[in-house]
């Protein structure tokens, strides 16, 4: 036995002999203990919070589970969805009224569960098959979410009775997961994720031991391959199906990306390098190849090799659901590594696609969110008023807060930038309050003020994003030089009022992609900017250059009443005269705003002139 490999087993044996954390690999970062934020931000938190989470009537997501009679669709999935939401908005804002329905939830499910501890819609002839385990799944997520908040043993004991039932329903078929359900098993081996959960919560090694047969199942010649195909791109895995939405469908986004959450799970359990090494190679190459300058992908629900064709028109593109998960996905890997590049790819998409998919009161989430074209709400699935989108999209919103401030064995992490108060613990374990004061990303300026109650030596990592470029970084007046994107590890005695002053380059960016035509999109900041039918200026047809190929572009502020962010942008027309034509100014908005309000269209895309002179 080589090294690597009796390394292997010892981590093995340690994570299913550790008594006290069940944890082999740890995260590098936690989160803070309490966020407040305000600002457009918190606005939107809230919009969410009190208009869709406290809304949601929870005997309509209970009623399916009661009369157990489906048999090919989905309905299970919207209950875990809402309530795993709950829990973070809970999280994030704990008030009696959203206890309360929560707690209406938990007692409205369990109540449905059988004496064999079965928790699902489908009827019994047909359980195991379609989306049967994949809502199982959201039922454990739900439940474990909840006892882990409030230590309800009742809830704990739901969950091991579902897992324990599907385990005897495997058995008592053929034992195996990755031939049920659709797309080569993936949304019913996507269980993975709360049965690793499951197993810290009871140390029984039956549910790891469980977990591992998935994953070992994974490799059969019919199961989805995703150790194996790690390296291979994640539009390309497997032949295009004759039939798209079908069990061969090896492509699917949402699912595969849900049980590499599930993968990391499990090996901060077992320590199995090849697990970690299987999600970043998978995360990596959809960021290479499926990612658009919104920050999601994916068409149909699959993934399709999108991101060099994300200037055309594209069917059903960005789907909320797979825009949720890879900001889950991103932020899963962040705590484990505390790398700066998953940190710049959950906020470029939360700015962006995940807002851009929100209606600006909470309520409504889109299904599908295109780069050119409308915004438009998602309807109604499985006969209920409700989709997957709207159920999930708050999952991704209420998500972010936690990972703005964040705490680590030597150091507290300033990730993300937003007004609002941060509380967390330092590395000697004292309360450290962090006040930012800003109205990033509007602008960058952000100052950060420190409120402890007695001075110790530790450092503060902050956030420089890989597009600022230029940088302006103070503590307490003195100038720190040479602030590059990553992170900037300040370390020194912090004191009670101690003052930090950031400020990130704002200018006006221009990106090209495309040969011939080649298309050029503005962005400021983390925010894409797009242009909406209703702003001032001319048809963007007639645009030839925004700017010049150095890069950037200057960007005028406009005041508006129906947009987050609106700029104007002076353009270089068509001309049809030998001398040219004089520059014209158009406006551009955040593409989160853009056909937010209105019905009208949009793009973020913009055509140049073919010059055959240029080639």
């Amino acid at each position: 036995m080589n090294k690597f490999s009796l390394d292997v087993c010892i981590l093995v044996s340690l994570a299913l002999s550790i008594p006290s954390t069940l944890v082999i690999a740890q995260d590098k970062l936690h989160i803070a203990d309490s966020e407040t934020i305000t600002g457009f931000i918190g606005e939107r938190l809230m919009n969410s919070y009190n208009n869709r989470i406290l809304q949601q009537d929870v005997d309509m997501l209970v009623e399916p589970f009661r009369h157990r009679e489906e048999t090919n669709q989905w309905q299970s999935e919207f209950w875990g969805k809402w309530f795993t939401s709950g829990v973070l908005a809970y999280r994030y804002h704990p008030t009696s009224a959203l206890k309360a329905k929560l707690q209406e939830a938990v007692k409205g499910l369990i109540a449905t569960q059988t004496a064999d501890g079965y928790i699902g819609n489908y009827a019994k002839n047909f359980r195991l098959k379609e989306w049967d385990i994949w809502g199982r799944k959201y039922c454990m997520l739900g439940l474990l979410d909840y006892y882990e908040l409030t230590k309800d043993l009742s809830s704990l004991e739901a969950a091991k009775k579902v897992a324990d039932n599907l385990m005897s329903d495997l058995k008592k078929a053929d034992g195996i997961l990755v031939t049920k359900g659709n797309y080569r098993g993936m949304a019913a081996s996507s269980i993975l994720e709360p049965m690793c959960q499951l197993y810290r919560a009871t140390k029984d090694k039956k549910y790891i031991s469980f977990a591992e047969e998935i994953v070992k199942q994974w490799e059969r010649p019919d199961g989805p391959k995703l150790i194996s195909k790690s390296e291979i791109d994640v539009a390309k895995r497997f032949p295009k199906p004759a039939s798209w939405y079908s069990f061969e469908q090896g492509q699917k986004a949402y699912e595969m990306m849900s049980c590499y959450e599930g993968l990391l799970e499990l090996y901060r359990i077992t320590g199995k390098p090849e697990y970690k090494m299987a999600v970043e190679n998978t995360w990596q190459n959809i960021y290479n190849t499926e990612i658009n300058i919104a920050g999601s992908g994916a068409a149909s629900e699959m993934w399709f090799g999108g991101k060099i064709l994300q200037t055309n028109p594209i069917h059903h593109y960005q789907e909320t659901c797979v825009t949720v998960t890879w900001i889950k996905l991103c932020h899963q890997l962040f705590r484990l590594t505390g790398e700066s590049k998953y940190a710049d790819a959950a906020e470029q998409s939360f700015y962006n696609a995940l807002l851009g998919s929100m209606s600006s009161d909470g309520y409504e989430w889109a299904k599908y969110t295109p780069l050119t074209g409308l915004r438009l709400p998602g309807s109604g699935q499985c006969g209920m008023d409700l989709n997957c989108c709207v159920a999930s999209g708050p999952r991704a919103l209420f998500n972010f807060p936690a990972h703005m401030v964040m705490k680590a064995r030597d150091a507290v992490f300033i990730n993300y930038y937003a007004d609002g108060v941060f509380k967390t613990t330092t590395p000697k374990g004292k309360l450290i309050e962090l006040t930012q004061q800003t109205s990033y990303p509007k602008n960058g300026l952000i100052r950060l003020t420190l409120k402890l109650a007695k001075p110790e030596t530790f450092s503060i990592n902050l956030r420089i994003p890989s597009w600022s470029l230029k940088n302006r970084l103070t503590t307490n007046g003195t100038l720190i030089d040479h602030v590059t994107p990553g992170y900037q590890i300040i370390t020194r005695t912090w004191e009670n009022g101690d003052l930090i002053e950031l400020e990130l380059d704002m200018r006006g960016r221009v990106a090209y992609t495309g040969d011939k035509p080649e298309y050029a999109a503005i962005l400021r900041g983390p925010i894409l900017l797009a242009r909406d039918e209703s702003l001032k200026g001319i048809d963007m047809a007639a645009i030839v250059s925004p700017g010049g190929k150095d890069g950037y572009v200057s960007l005028q502020e406009v005041t508006s009443t129906n947009s987050w962010m609106q700029f104007r942008l002076q353009f270089s027309p068509e001309s049809y005269k030998e001398g040219g034509d004089k520059p014209v100014y158009v406006d551009l908005c955040d593409y989160a705003s853009a056909g937010n309000h209105s019905s009208s269209s949009f793009r973020t895309w913009f055509p140049q002139l073919i010059d055959p002179k240029s080639f």
